[in-house]
This record gives structure tokens, C-alpha cells and sequence, in this order.
């Protein structure tokens, strides 16, 4: 597929996407959303991509939903559905997704970023949940996710103030979860990414479930159900007996052979 407001490219099994409509500081469109989604579902399909990263292009990583694409058309009674898949599902069922944020993330630009697997800003970047600040409420799970990651008072300030901060105070809040300078930010997100990347697919992808389901999962029964299921799932996949196999013969294991033998 080609893209029009994406860029895409592939480093040692890493594939990039940027989002690429600098002019307008990589404001979100429903194209731009998409087409993400498209690319991060090939990723998946593709058993030499490994993670993904997504960026910006220019020197905003998202600043929020394009009024002119987004509200103008609600004005108009034109809108396009903004929510086309369930996005958040998509980034719980992916491959590791990382965040490099190398500069503005606002508004759904923070939201969308919120269900991925690490997220790694660019000193001095601008953060804001400022969708109070025009009528709307937050989303993408937000409401959720972001009282998971910092707490329920500092999610209220940010939510019900829409204020902005910096990536260093949003690293000290547990918002992001490193704040590097930005001539290595792209370094750091590809190094988590092969970190998360190079263990075992299958137990990636069940590992991902069990940290989606039993975040707010009440019951430890229930959570210890779901632990067992996946365990003895596990134990059956190729990539589990090739890192026995390569224990018991002093070797480092090969997932991807393991999986393409099977």
C-alpha cells in the first residue's frame, strides 16, 4: 500500500513508521490513523519485522487531531468515523510497538501512544491531555491507561487542567518511561525494541495478553487462570523447546529458525 501521510522503513528487523505531515506538526487525520494501523498489521504478518517504532516527522511527534480534517467536518456534518478498528486492541496484540517522541505529543498525539509498550521522548518534548481544552473528553483508553501509568490525582490535574509539561516531568510521573537527548532518541527506541523484539514471539504475544487483561483484573483466581492457560500454551510453541534445546547445548538460541521449522 502506498502511503500519503505515513513514512515506512525497515532497520535489522525493526520497522519504523513516521508519521510525515510535518507542515501541519503531524497533526492525527483519519487517513494518517489508518494507514498506521496498516502498516503496524503488515509488521505483524512479517516474520522478519521483529517491533515497531513510531516517530515523528519535523519537530512534532503529534500535535493532536487536525481541526481542520477532524472538527471542520464535524461543523459540516461530513465527519469520517475516527475510530474505523479498535486501536487500542491493535497496539495490545502487536509485536512490541515503542514510542520515540521527539517532540510535541498532544491530545489524542499522547493518547494513541498510551497503549504502546515503552514509550521513550526527546528532552524538552511537550506533553498535553489537554482535550478539556476543546469540549471533548479523553480517549483511546486514556481515561484508563493513564491512571494505570501515573495515579488518579496527577491524571486529574492533567485531564481536567489540559496543561502542558515537559518530558522530564512527565519521565518523573511515570507518564513516559525515558527521557533521552534527542540526537539518540531513535537509538533508544530501536535498542528497547530489539530488547522486547528478539525474545520468543509467542511468548511476547502472550505476555502482552496477560499484562492487558490482568492489569485491572480483580480476582487473582481469575488472574491465575489466565497465567496457566497461557503457560501450557507456551510450553507447546517451537520457540520454548529451542531455548531449552539451546540451554542443554550450550548455544544461543535461534527463535526464528525454530519457528520457521515448525
Amino acid at each position: 500500500m502506498a502511503y500519503e501521510t505515513i513514512l515506512t522503513e525497515v532497520t535489522s528487523g525493526v520497522l519504523t513508521i513516521t508519521m510525515n505531515r510535518p507542515e501541519r506538526m503531524n497533526a492525527w487525520t483519519p487517513q494518517m490513523g489508518a494507514e498506521m494501523a496498516d502498516a503496524i498489521i503488515a509488521a505483524n504478518a512479517d516474520d522478519d519485522i521483529v517491533a515497531v517504532v513510531v516517530t515523528g516527522a519535523g519537530r512534532g511527534f503529534c500535535a493532536g487531531a487536525d481541526m481542520e480534517a477532524v472538527f471542520q467536518a464535524q461543523v459540516d456534518g461530513e465527519e469520517e468515523d475516527r475510530t474505523p478498528m479498535d486501536w487500542v486492541g491493535l497496539m495490545r496484540e502487536s509485536k512490541p510497538i515503542i514510542a520515540a517522541v521527539n517532540g510535541a505529543a498532544i491530545g489524542v498525539g499522547l493518547s494513541q501512544i498510551m497503549s504502546m509498550d515503552h514509550i521513550v521522548a526527546a528532552e524538552g518534548a511537550k506533553i498535553s491531555m489537554r482535550f478539556v481544552k476543546v469540549g471533548v473528553v479523553p480517549e483511546l483508553a486514556s481515561s484508563h491507561l493513564v491512571p494505570m501509568r501515573i495515579g488518579f490525582g496527577k491524571s486529574s490535574e492533567l485531564m481536567l487542567t489540559g496543561k502542558t509539561i515537559l518530558a522530564e516531568e512527565a519521565a518523573e510521573i511515570g507518564l513516559v518511561d525515558r527521557v533521552v537527548p534527542p540526537d539518540i532518541l531513535l537509538e533508544a527506541a530501536h535498542e528497547m525494541a530489539h530488547a522486547m523484539g528478539d525474545n520468543p514471539y509467542a511468548s511476547v504475544r502472550f505476555t502482552k495478553q496477560l499484562l492487558t487483561e490482568n492489569m485491572s483484573e480483580r480476582s487473582l483466581r481469575e488472574v491465575q487462570r489466565l497465567e496457566l492457560e497461557l503457560l501450557n500454551q507456551a510450553y507447546e510453541t517451537p520457540e520454548h523447546k529451542e531455548a531449552i534445546s539451546a540451554f542443554l547445548e550450550k548455544r544461543e538460541p535461534d527463535f526464528k529458525a525454530a519457528r520457521n521449522r515448525a
